[in-house]
Protein backbone atom coordinates (compact mmCIF):
# COMPACT_ATOMS: atom_id res chain seq x y z
CA UNK A 1 0.00 0.00 0.00
CA UNK A 2 2.51 2.32 1.10
CA UNK A 3 4.48 1.89 -2.19
CA UNK A 4 1.44 2.55 -4.30
CA UNK A 5 0.54 6.05 -2.43
CA UNK A 6 4.13 6.79 -2.78
CA UNK A 7 4.09 6.28 -6.85
CA UNK A 8 1.13 8.60 -6.86
CA UNK A 9 2.70 11.22 -5.29
CA UNK A 10 4.73 11.27 -7.71
CA UNK A 11 2.61 11.20 -10.63
CA UNK A 12 1.08 14.10 -8.48
CA UNK A 13 4.15 16.32 -8.44
CA UNK A 14 3.85 15.72 -12.81
CA UNK A 15 0.51 16.20 -13.01
CA UNK A 16 0.35 19.00 -10.37
CA UNK A 17 -3.38 18.01 -9.85
CA UNK A 18 -5.10 17.45 -6.06
CA UNK A 19 -8.27 15.50 -8.20
CA UNK A 20 -5.39 12.97 -9.65
CA UNK A 21 -4.00 12.23 -6.51
CA UNK A 22 -7.52 11.61 -5.06
CA UNK A 23 -8.07 9.24 -7.90
CA UNK A 24 -5.19 7.32 -7.75
CA UNK A 25 -5.15 6.92 -3.96
CA UNK A 26 -8.85 5.78 -4.52
CA UNK A 27 -8.00 2.96 -6.92
CA UNK A 28 -5.35 1.99 -4.77
CA UNK A 29 -7.47 1.43 -2.32
CA UNK A 30 -10.21 -0.62 -4.19
CA UNK A 31 -12.52 2.51 -4.79
CA UNK A 32 -13.75 3.82 -7.60
CA UNK A 33 -15.61 7.14 -8.21
CA UNK A 34 -19.03 8.05 -8.01
CA UNK A 35 -20.09 7.49 -11.50
CA UNK A 36 -24.15 7.03 -12.36
CA UNK A 37 -26.32 7.85 -15.55
CA UNK A 38 -29.69 8.76 -16.26
CA UNK A 39 -31.53 7.80 -19.36
CA UNK A 40 -32.87 11.00 -20.65
CA UNK A 41 -34.94 9.31 -23.40
CA UNK A 42 -33.95 11.87 -25.84
CA UNK A 43 -30.58 10.68 -26.72
CA UNK A 44 -28.56 13.47 -24.98
CA UNK A 45 -27.23 11.26 -22.21
CA UNK A 46 -27.00 13.41 -19.21
CA UNK A 47 -25.89 11.62 -16.41
CA UNK A 48 -25.11 12.46 -12.44
CA UNK A 49 -21.43 12.97 -13.66
CA UNK A 50 -17.92 12.29 -12.69
CA UNK A 51 -16.80 13.08 -9.21
CA UNK A 52 -14.24 16.68 -8.81
CA UNK A 53 -11.28 14.38 -9.43
CA UNK A 54 -12.44 12.53 -12.46
CA UNK A 55 -13.56 16.16 -13.84
CA UNK A 56 -9.69 16.57 -12.99
CA UNK A 57 -8.03 14.37 -14.54
CA UNK A 58 -9.11 15.68 -17.93
CA UNK A 59 -6.16 18.07 -18.70
CA UNK A 60 -7.65 20.84 -21.14
CA UNK A 61 -6.10 22.71 -23.92
CA UNK A 62 -3.53 25.95 -23.10
CA UNK A 63 -6.27 28.58 -24.99
CA UNK A 64 -9.34 25.93 -24.63
CA UNK A 65 -9.46 25.38 -28.03
CA UNK A 66 -10.05 29.10 -28.34
CA UNK A 67 -13.07 29.77 -26.50
CA UNK A 68 -13.49 31.81 -23.68
CA UNK A 69 -15.25 30.83 -20.27
CA UNK A 70 -16.15 31.79 -17.47
CA UNK A 71 -13.62 31.37 -14.28
CA UNK A 72 -13.14 27.73 -13.53
CA UNK A 73 -13.87 25.97 -16.54
CA UNK A 74 -11.82 24.59 -19.44
CA UNK A 75 -11.94 23.10 -22.58
CA UNK A 76 -10.75 20.48 -24.74
CA UNK A 77 -10.67 20.09 -28.41
CA UNK A 78 -12.65 16.50 -28.15
CA UNK A 79 -12.34 16.35 -31.83
CA UNK A 80 -11.32 18.23 -34.71
CA UNK A 81 -11.86 18.78 -38.87
CA UNK A 82 -14.82 15.65 -39.09
CA UNK A 83 -17.08 18.32 -41.61
CA UNK A 84 -20.21 20.05 -40.86
CA UNK A 85 -20.87 18.90 -36.63
CA UNK A 86 -24.71 19.49 -36.29
CA UNK A 87 -26.57 17.55 -33.56
CA UNK A 88 -24.48 14.82 -31.17
CA UNK A 89 -26.02 12.20 -28.78
CA UNK A 90 -24.18 10.93 -26.45
CA UNK A 91 -24.55 7.16 -25.20
CA UNK A 92 -24.56 5.95 -21.26
CA UNK A 93 -20.82 4.46 -21.93
CA UNK A 94 -20.46 8.25 -23.17
CA UNK A 95 -19.95 6.94 -26.82
CA UNK A 96 -20.53 10.15 -28.79
CA UNK A 97 -22.58 10.44 -31.90
CA UNK A 98 -22.68 13.60 -34.25
CA UNK A 99 -24.99 14.22 -37.39
CA UNK A 100 -22.84 15.52 -40.32
CA UNK A 101 -24.32 17.83 -42.66
CA UNK A 102 -21.21 17.97 -44.95
CA UNK A 103 -18.08 16.04 -44.82
CA UNK A 104 -14.46 17.28 -43.99
CA UNK A 105 -12.96 20.02 -46.87
CA UNK A 106 -10.41 17.15 -46.60
CA UNK A 107 -11.61 13.58 -45.72
CA UNK A 108 -9.83 11.45 -43.50
CA UNK A 109 -9.93 7.82 -42.33
CA UNK A 110 -12.64 7.63 -40.47
CA UNK A 111 -14.84 10.24 -41.64
CA UNK A 112 -18.26 10.46 -43.35
CA UNK A 113 -17.29 11.09 -47.27
CA UNK A 114 -20.22 12.99 -48.16
CA UNK A 115 -22.07 13.71 -44.43
CA UNK A 116 -23.58 11.06 -42.39
CA UNK A 117 -23.66 10.32 -38.61
CA UNK A 118 -19.45 9.58 -36.86
CA UNK A 119 -19.40 7.95 -34.03
CA UNK A 120 -16.18 9.04 -31.79
CA UNK A 121 -14.67 7.48 -28.67
CA UNK A 122 -12.72 8.86 -26.03
CA UNK A 123 -11.07 5.28 -25.06
CA UNK A 124 -8.25 6.40 -23.16
CA UNK A 125 -10.44 9.11 -20.71
CA UNK A 126 -8.44 12.29 -21.95
CA UNK A 127 -10.82 14.32 -23.24
CA UNK A 128 -10.06 13.80 -26.74
CA UNK A 129 -11.40 11.45 -29.23
CA UNK A 130 -8.82 8.54 -30.90
CA UNK A 131 -11.58 6.20 -32.11
CA UNK A 132 -13.95 7.10 -35.33
CA UNK A 133 -16.09 5.32 -36.97
CA UNK A 134 -18.55 6.59 -39.45
CA UNK A 135 -21.88 5.05 -41.28
CA UNK A 136 -24.71 6.27 -43.35
CA UNK A 137 -24.72 9.15 -46.02
CA UNK A 138 -27.43 11.25 -44.86
CA UNK A 139 -26.01 15.06 -44.75
CA UNK A 140 -28.71 16.09 -42.48
CA UNK A 141 -28.88 17.56 -38.43
CA UNK A 142 -30.74 15.52 -36.45
CA UNK A 143 -29.19 12.39 -33.99
CA UNK A 144 -30.70 10.47 -31.13
CA UNK A 145 -30.65 7.08 -28.92
CA UNK A 146 -33.39 4.89 -28.11
CA UNK A 147 -34.40 1.05 -27.02
CA UNK A 148 -31.12 0.27 -28.67
CA UNK A 149 -31.06 2.48 -31.74
CA UNK A 150 -29.68 5.40 -33.54
CA UNK A 151 -32.14 7.77 -34.97
CA UNK A 152 -31.09 10.23 -38.12
CA UNK A 153 -31.93 12.82 -40.13
CA UNK A 154 -32.22 11.71 -43.36
CA UNK A 155 -33.52 15.32 -44.85
CA UNK A 156 -36.88 13.71 -46.35
CA UNK A 157 -36.84 10.62 -43.61
CA UNK A 158 -35.92 9.72 -39.94
CA UNK A 159 -34.65 6.35 -40.32
CA UNK A 160 -32.90 3.98 -37.29
CA UNK A 161 -30.50 2.17 -37.23
CA UNK A 162 -29.93 -1.00 -34.51
CA UNK A 163 -26.85 -0.85 -32.35
CA UNK A 164 -25.84 -3.31 -30.24
CA UNK A 165 -24.60 -1.78 -26.72
CA UNK A 166 -21.32 -0.60 -26.75
CA UNK A 167 -20.88 -0.82 -30.68
CA UNK A 168 -19.71 2.26 -32.55
CA UNK A 169 -21.78 1.05 -35.88
CA UNK A 170 -24.89 -0.43 -36.84
CA UNK A 171 -25.20 -4.04 -37.27
CA UNK A 172 -27.33 -2.95 -40.00
CA UNK A 173 -28.92 -0.93 -42.58
CA UNK A 174 -31.43 2.04 -41.44
CA UNK A 175 -35.36 1.31 -41.44
CA UNK A 176 -37.18 4.03 -42.10
CA UNK A 177 -39.38 5.18 -39.34
CA UNK A 178 -41.55 8.56 -40.96
CA UNK A 179 -41.43 9.76 -44.73
CA UNK A 180 -42.61 12.26 -46.46
CA UNK A 181 -41.22 15.27 -44.74
CA UNK A 182 -41.24 18.71 -46.32
CA UNK A 183 -38.17 19.95 -48.27
CA UNK A 184 -36.77 23.79 -49.07
CA UNK A 185 -37.06 26.43 -46.71
CA UNK A 186 -35.91 25.53 -43.29
CA UNK A 187 -35.26 22.14 -43.83
CA UNK A 188 -33.06 21.32 -41.04
CA UNK A 189 -34.99 17.69 -39.58
CA UNK A 190 -34.06 18.11 -35.89
CA UNK A 191 -36.13 15.99 -33.71
CA UNK A 192 -36.18 14.81 -29.69
CA UNK A 193 -37.77 11.07 -28.51
CA UNK A 194 -39.32 11.23 -25.37
CA UNK A 195 -39.07 8.42 -22.56
CA UNK A 196 -42.64 6.83 -23.70
CA UNK A 197 -41.16 6.68 -27.51
CA UNK A 198 -42.81 9.90 -28.43
CA UNK A 199 -40.70 11.56 -31.63
CA UNK A 200 -41.37 15.07 -32.11
CA UNK A 201 -39.70 16.45 -35.66
CA UNK A 202 -39.53 20.18 -35.94
CA UNK A 203 -41.01 20.92 -39.37
CA UNK A 204 -39.57 24.70 -40.06
CA UNK A 205 -41.19 26.88 -42.13
CA UNK A 206 -41.14 27.16 -45.91
CA UNK A 207 -41.14 31.08 -45.93
CA UNK A 208 -40.14 33.98 -44.06
CA UNK A 209 -43.36 35.11 -43.08
CA UNK A 210 -45.98 33.86 -45.19
CA UNK A 211 -46.05 37.03 -47.27
CA UNK A 212 -47.97 36.64 -50.99
CA UNK A 213 -44.40 36.73 -52.26
CA UNK A 214 -41.81 36.09 -49.95
CA UNK A 215 -39.39 38.03 -48.83
CA UNK A 216 -40.77 41.15 -50.82
CA UNK A 217 -41.44 44.93 -50.48
CA UNK A 218 -44.91 45.33 -48.32
CA UNK A 219 -46.19 42.04 -49.64
CA UNK A 220 -49.02 40.78 -47.46
CA UNK A 221 -49.62 37.61 -45.53
CA UNK A 222 -51.38 34.77 -46.74
CA UNK A 223 -54.59 34.89 -45.05
CA UNK A 224 -55.23 32.00 -43.31
CA UNK A 225 -51.27 30.88 -43.82
CA UNK A 226 -51.78 27.69 -45.30
CA UNK A 227 -48.58 26.82 -44.57
CA UNK A 228 -49.30 25.97 -40.53
CA UNK A 229 -51.20 22.98 -42.23
CA UNK A 230 -47.80 21.06 -43.16
CA UNK A 231 -45.35 23.25 -41.70
CA UNK A 232 -44.18 25.85 -39.03
CA UNK A 233 -44.76 23.81 -36.20
CA UNK A 234 -43.48 20.17 -34.46
CA UNK A 235 -45.11 16.97 -35.35
CA UNK A 236 -45.60 14.13 -32.94
CA UNK A 237 -44.84 10.01 -34.41
CA UNK A 238 -44.42 7.55 -32.61
CA UNK A 239 -40.27 6.11 -32.89
CA UNK A 240 -41.26 2.37 -32.32
CA UNK A 241 -43.66 2.09 -35.35
CA UNK A 242 -42.00 2.09 -39.12
CA UNK A 243 -43.81 3.53 -42.17
CA UNK A 244 -45.39 6.60 -40.78
CA UNK A 245 -46.40 9.91 -42.48
CA UNK A 246 -47.11 12.91 -41.41
CA UNK A 247 -50.44 14.61 -41.37
CA UNK A 248 -52.48 17.14 -39.62
CA UNK A 249 -53.40 15.13 -37.19
CA UNK A 250 -50.07 14.27 -36.07
CA UNK A 251 -49.48 18.21 -35.74
CA UNK A 252 -48.28 18.43 -32.14
CA UNK A 253 -47.92 22.63 -31.83
CA UNK A 254 -48.01 25.27 -34.18
CA UNK A 255 -47.09 28.57 -34.84
CA UNK A 256 -43.20 27.57 -34.53
CA UNK A 257 -41.06 29.15 -37.10
CA UNK A 258 -37.95 26.92 -36.69
CA UNK A 259 -37.54 24.71 -33.82
CA UNK A 260 -33.84 23.71 -34.46
CA UNK A 261 -33.62 23.15 -30.73
CA UNK A 262 -35.45 20.56 -28.99
CA UNK A 263 -35.58 18.60 -26.40
CA UNK A 264 -37.05 16.88 -23.38
CA UNK A 265 -35.86 18.62 -19.85
CA UNK A 266 -34.61 15.82 -17.83
CA UNK A 267 -36.03 17.39 -14.97
CA UNK A 268 -39.90 17.60 -15.72
CA UNK A 269 -40.04 15.59 -18.68
CA UNK A 270 -41.62 18.00 -20.73
CA UNK A 271 -40.75 19.60 -24.13
CA UNK A 272 -39.10 22.47 -24.88
CA UNK A 273 -37.81 24.14 -27.93
CA UNK A 274 -36.00 27.76 -29.37
CA UNK A 275 -37.57 29.40 -31.90
CA UNK A 276 -35.72 31.13 -35.02
CA UNK A 277 -37.27 34.72 -35.31
CA UNK A 278 -38.81 36.22 -38.86
CA UNK A 279 -36.33 38.21 -40.36
CA UNK A 280 -36.48 41.74 -42.92
CA UNK A 281 -38.68 44.08 -41.08
CA UNK A 282 -36.56 46.79 -42.34
CA UNK A 283 -36.27 45.67 -45.63
CA UNK A 284 -39.84 44.80 -45.85
CA UNK A 285 -41.58 47.36 -44.30
CA UNK A 286 -39.07 50.81 -44.00
CA UNK A 287 -41.94 52.44 -43.43
CA UNK A 288 -42.57 50.63 -39.83
CA UNK A 289 -39.22 49.92 -38.66
CA UNK A 290 -35.47 51.48 -38.45
CA UNK A 291 -32.06 49.65 -38.28
CA UNK A 292 -31.90 49.09 -35.12
CA UNK A 293 -35.26 47.81 -34.17
CA UNK A 294 -35.30 45.37 -36.87
CA UNK A 295 -31.68 43.97 -35.64
CA UNK A 296 -32.88 43.47 -32.64
CA UNK A 297 -36.09 42.51 -33.38
CA UNK A 298 -38.11 39.69 -33.27
CA UNK A 299 -36.27 38.28 -30.01
CA UNK A 300 -35.73 34.85 -30.73
CA UNK A 301 -37.36 32.49 -27.60
CA UNK A 302 -37.31 29.52 -25.67
CA UNK A 303 -40.57 27.62 -24.89
CA UNK A 304 -42.27 25.02 -23.27
CA UNK A 305 -44.19 23.39 -25.42
CA UNK A 306 -47.49 21.58 -24.72
CA UNK A 307 -49.95 19.40 -27.51
CA UNK A 308 -52.27 22.10 -29.28
CA UNK A 309 -50.07 25.12 -28.17
CA UNK A 310 -49.79 28.43 -30.85
CA UNK A 311 -46.80 30.35 -30.85
CA UNK A 312 -48.56 32.76 -33.01
CA UNK A 313 -46.11 32.77 -36.61
CA UNK A 314 -46.62 34.30 -38.86
CA UNK A 315 -49.33 36.76 -37.25
CA UNK A 316 -47.42 37.44 -34.71
CA UNK A 317 -43.60 37.93 -33.44
CA UNK A 318 -42.21 38.57 -29.66
CA UNK A 319 -40.97 42.30 -29.83
CA UNK A 320 -38.51 42.61 -26.61
CA UNK A 321 -38.62 46.14 -25.94
CA UNK A 322 -42.55 45.46 -25.15
CA UNK A 323 -41.96 42.45 -24.11
CA UNK A 324 -45.38 40.46 -25.74
CA UNK A 325 -46.13 39.68 -28.42
CA UNK A 326 -47.33 41.92 -31.69
CA UNK A 327 -49.26 41.79 -34.48
CA UNK A 328 -46.79 41.26 -37.71
CA UNK A 329 -47.16 43.97 -40.41
CA UNK A 330 -47.73 41.36 -43.24
CA UNK A 331 -51.46 41.29 -41.46
CA UNK A 332 -51.81 44.61 -40.76
CA UNK A 333 -49.14 45.46 -37.13
CA UNK A 334 -48.35 48.86 -36.76
CA UNK A 335 -45.45 47.74 -34.73
CA UNK A 336 -47.17 48.17 -31.60
CA UNK A 337 -50.83 46.29 -31.17
CA UNK A 338 -51.53 43.14 -30.12
CA UNK A 339 -54.30 42.37 -32.39
CA UNK A 340 -54.99 38.27 -32.49
CA UNK A 341 -51.84 38.03 -31.31
CA UNK A 342 -53.18 38.68 -27.41
CA UNK A 343 -54.58 34.78 -27.71
CA UNK A 344 -51.20 33.33 -28.93
CA UNK A 345 -48.87 31.75 -26.06
CA UNK A 346 -45.63 33.36 -24.95
CA UNK A 347 -42.47 32.35 -24.24
CA UNK A 348 -40.63 31.84 -21.42
CA UNK A 349 -37.39 33.53 -22.53
CA UNK A 350 -36.28 35.56 -24.87
CA UNK A 351 -32.56 36.51 -26.48
CA UNK A 352 -31.76 39.23 -28.88
CA UNK A 353 -32.47 39.07 -32.70
CA UNK A 354 -31.70 36.95 -34.85
CA UNK A 355 -28.35 35.21 -33.01
CA UNK A 356 -30.25 32.27 -34.41
CA UNK A 357 -30.49 29.13 -31.89
CA UNK A 358 -29.68 25.85 -33.05
CA UNK A 359 -29.49 23.97 -30.35
CA UNK A 360 -30.85 23.42 -26.60
CA UNK A 361 -29.72 21.04 -23.89
CA UNK A 362 -30.74 20.86 -19.84
CA UNK A 363 -27.76 20.47 -17.60
CA UNK A 364 -28.74 17.64 -15.42
CA UNK A 365 -24.98 16.65 -14.64
CA UNK A 366 -23.19 17.12 -11.10
CA UNK A 367 -19.69 18.15 -12.37
CA UNK A 368 -20.98 22.17 -12.79
CA UNK A 369 -21.33 24.47 -9.53
CA UNK A 370 -24.40 23.92 -8.68
CA UNK A 371 -26.09 27.14 -10.05
CA UNK A 372 -26.04 25.49 -13.46
CA UNK A 373 -28.60 22.26 -12.35
CA UNK A 374 -31.56 22.12 -14.30
CA UNK A 375 -30.33 24.86 -16.48
CA UNK A 376 -30.43 25.33 -20.02
CA UNK A 377 -27.52 26.15 -22.51
CA UNK A 378 -28.67 27.39 -26.13
CA UNK A 379 -26.07 27.15 -29.00
CA UNK A 380 -26.18 30.41 -30.90
CA UNK A 381 -25.26 29.93 -34.52
CA UNK A 382 -24.91 33.62 -35.48
CA UNK A 383 -26.85 36.27 -37.34
CA UNK A 384 -26.51 37.23 -41.42
CA UNK A 385 -29.66 39.75 -40.85
CA UNK A 386 -28.45 42.55 -38.75
CA UNK A 387 -27.22 44.89 -40.86
CA UNK A 388 -26.14 47.89 -41.26
CA UNK A 389 -25.67 47.18 -38.18
CA UNK A 390 -22.85 44.56 -36.59
CA UNK A 391 -23.37 40.75 -37.15
CA UNK A 392 -24.08 39.30 -33.59
CA UNK A 393 -24.45 35.81 -31.07
CA UNK A 394 -22.51 33.33 -32.36
CA UNK A 395 -21.65 31.92 -28.54
CA UNK A 396 -22.95 29.32 -25.98
CA UNK A 397 -25.20 30.76 -23.73
CA UNK A 398 -26.70 29.83 -20.54
CA UNK A 399 -30.25 30.17 -18.91
CA UNK A 400 -30.86 29.70 -15.35
CA UNK A 401 -34.01 27.96 -14.83
CA UNK A 402 -35.72 26.65 -11.55
CA UNK A 403 -38.80 24.10 -11.65
CA UNK A 404 -39.39 24.69 -15.48
CA UNK A 405 -38.94 28.03 -15.39
CA UNK A 406 -36.57 31.21 -15.71
CA UNK A 407 -35.23 32.04 -12.57
CA UNK A 408 -33.01 34.82 -13.59
CA UNK A 409 -30.80 36.53 -16.62
CA UNK A 410 -29.47 34.75 -19.39
CA UNK A 411 -25.96 34.96 -19.67
CA UNK A 412 -22.45 34.24 -21.70
CA UNK A 413 -20.76 30.98 -21.53
CA UNK A 414 -18.57 30.39 -24.05
CA UNK A 415 -17.60 33.05 -26.46
CA UNK A 416 -14.47 33.33 -29.40
CA UNK A 417 -15.82 30.79 -31.90
CA UNK A 418 -16.12 33.51 -34.73
CA UNK A 419 -12.81 35.00 -34.22
CA UNK A 420 -11.99 38.36 -35.88
CA UNK A 421 -15.18 38.11 -38.09
CA UNK A 422 -18.19 37.28 -36.89
CA UNK A 423 -20.39 36.66 -40.09
CA UNK A 424 -21.98 33.28 -42.11
CA UNK A 425 -18.57 32.44 -44.43
CA UNK A 426 -16.62 34.46 -42.31
CA UNK A 427 -16.32 33.28 -38.80
CA UNK A 428 -14.11 30.79 -38.05
CA UNK A 429 -16.21 28.59 -35.56
CA UNK A 430 -20.35 28.36 -35.49
CA UNK A 431 -21.98 26.73 -32.81
CA UNK A 432 -24.50 24.10 -33.73
CA UNK A 433 -24.91 21.03 -31.33
CA UNK A 434 -25.09 20.34 -27.47
CA UNK A 435 -24.95 17.25 -25.15
CA UNK A 436 -24.23 16.87 -21.96
CA UNK A 437 -21.88 13.44 -21.12
CA UNK A 438 -22.29 10.52 -18.67
CA UNK A 439 -19.21 12.53 -16.63
CA UNK A 440 -21.45 15.65 -16.59
CA UNK A 441 -19.17 17.63 -18.85
CA UNK A 442 -20.66 19.72 -22.09
CA UNK A 443 -20.22 19.00 -25.69
CA UNK A 444 -20.21 21.57 -27.99
CA UNK A 445 -20.41 21.09 -31.57
CA UNK A 446 -19.06 23.60 -34.76
CA UNK A 447 -20.84 22.82 -38.85
CA UNK A 448 -18.45 25.26 -39.88
CA UNK A 449 -14.84 23.61 -40.09
CA UNK A 450 -15.82 20.60 -37.67
CA UNK A 451 -14.56 21.04 -33.91
CA UNK A 452 -15.77 19.83 -31.24
CA UNK A 453 -15.19 20.97 -27.67
CA UNK A 454 -15.74 19.43 -23.95
CA UNK A 455 -15.88 21.66 -21.45
CA UNK A 456 -15.67 20.94 -18.21
CA UNK A 457 -15.32 22.57 -14.65
CA UNK A 458 -12.20 22.55 -12.35
CA UNK A 459 -12.72 24.88 -9.55
CA UNK A 460 -12.82 28.55 -9.24
CA UNK A 461 -9.53 29.81 -9.98
CA UNK A 462 -8.11 26.41 -11.03
CA UNK A 463 -7.95 27.09 -14.95
CA UNK A 464 -4.34 28.08 -15.11
CA UNK A 465 -3.37 25.07 -17.07
CA UNK A 466 -5.97 25.81 -19.31
CA UNK A 467 -5.57 29.03 -20.48
CA UNK A 468 -6.71 32.26 -19.81
CA UNK A 469 -10.81 32.05 -19.03
CA UNK A 470 -12.48 35.42 -19.01
CA UNK A 471 -15.75 35.76 -16.85
CA UNK A 472 -18.64 35.21 -18.70
CA UNK A 473 -20.96 38.76 -19.48
CA UNK A 474 -24.58 38.67 -18.15
CA UNK A 475 -27.16 39.62 -20.79
CA UNK A 476 -30.42 41.37 -19.53
CA UNK A 477 -33.06 39.51 -20.56
CA UNK A 478 -35.55 42.31 -20.64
Amino acid sequence: MQRLIHEASVRLAHHRSLGALALLVGAACGQSGDRSAADTGAGSAGGAGATGAQAAEVRCDDDNGGLTLPDGFCASVFADNVGGARHVAVAENGDVFVALQTAPAKTEQGAAPKGGILALRDADHDGKAEVREAFGDLGGTGVGLHGGYLYADAKTAIVRYQLPAGSLKPSSGPDTIVSGLPTKGHEARNFVIGQDGSLYVNFGSMTNSCQQKDRQLQSRGVDPCVELEKRAGIWRFDANRKGQTPTVDQRYATGIRNAVGLTINPADQALYATQHGRDQLLQNWPKLYDAKKSAEQPQEQLMRVAQGDDYGWPYCYFDGDLNRLVLAPEYGGNAQEAGRCAEKKVPLAHFPGHWAPNALAFYNGTQFPQRYRNGAFIAFHGSWNRAPLPQAGYNVTFQPMNNGQPSGQHELFAQGFPGDTAAPGKAKYRPSGLAVTPDGALLITDDQRGRIWRVVYRGAGRAASAGPAASAGRVASR
